[in-house]
């Protein structure tokens, strides 16, 4: 479902991500590891279609990442929330749900909301919100729309253990549907839980196999 070949993104002088070949299967979970800056933001930036790649190719589905193909099986929860300080939450959901064509979005909502302890702020606007609550906020926006690819972006920081625990039974009922999600995080424990694991360092796709907790922190230390 998700596909890049010889992808390679620069910046100035600076080769961000070089020779990344690597293949994300639908109905599967798979986490996105590697030391701070090595380059995991710019591959999902590159997949979700905001970024243009200086070299090879990603696609979503078999379509261009960035096209509106891909932009519709694709649902992106970037590491910082992007949400409308003169919306309130209940619009944020109505209006991310619709543009993805989904009418009876309440029902999901108001379950997505419930699930991350967000019930009783869904009129409110997110300005005063927590970084915490920001975050489940933007949890909640990836979720509400149909999407057969999910990308994230440390989903699991800033979050207490309860939502934690929602965001992992999110992500798995996602997977059971059929969607292919990527994860970008620090954390061994959703390292563990995930189905296979990609490491990149420096630019390069140094690790592409199964989710051992071993050989990951290895990676994660280095």
């Amino acid at each position: 479902m998700l596909e890049a070949d010889d992808l390679a993104a620069a910046y100035d002088d600076h080769l961000a991500l070089q020779g990344v070949t690597c293949r994300v299967a639908e109905g599967r979970t798979v986490a996105l590891v590697g030391p701070n800056g090595a380059g995991k933001s710019t591959f999902l930036r590159l997949a979700a279609g905001l970024l243009e790649p200086s070299g090879g190719r990603v696609s979503v589905g078999g379509h261009p990442a960035g096209s509106l193909e891909a932009r519709a099986l694709m649902s992106y929860l970037p590491d910082t929330p992007a949400l409308y300080d003169d919306l309130s939450l209940n619009e944020h959901l109505e209006y991310v749900a619709r543009l993805h064509g989904v009418h009876e979005w309440a029902d999901r909502a108001a379950e997505l909301l419930d699930r991350l302890g967000l019930d009783s702020r869904g009129g409110d606007p997110p300005g005063g919100f927590s970084r915490g609550m920001r975050q489940k906020a933007s949890i909640a926006l990836a979720f509400v729309r149909p999407f057969g690819v999910l990308l994230a972006d440390e989903p699991f920081d800033g979050l207490d253990p309860p939502s934690r625990q929602a965001l992992d039974g999110l992500v798995a009922e996602a997977a059971a549907a059929g969607a292919a999600v990527l994860l970008a995080t620090h954390r061994l424990d959703v390292v563990e839980q995930a189905d296979g694991c990609l490491a990149i360092d420096d630019g390069r796709l140094v690790y592409d196999g199964p989710a051992d907790s071993a050989e990951v922190a290895k990676l994660l230390s280095s």
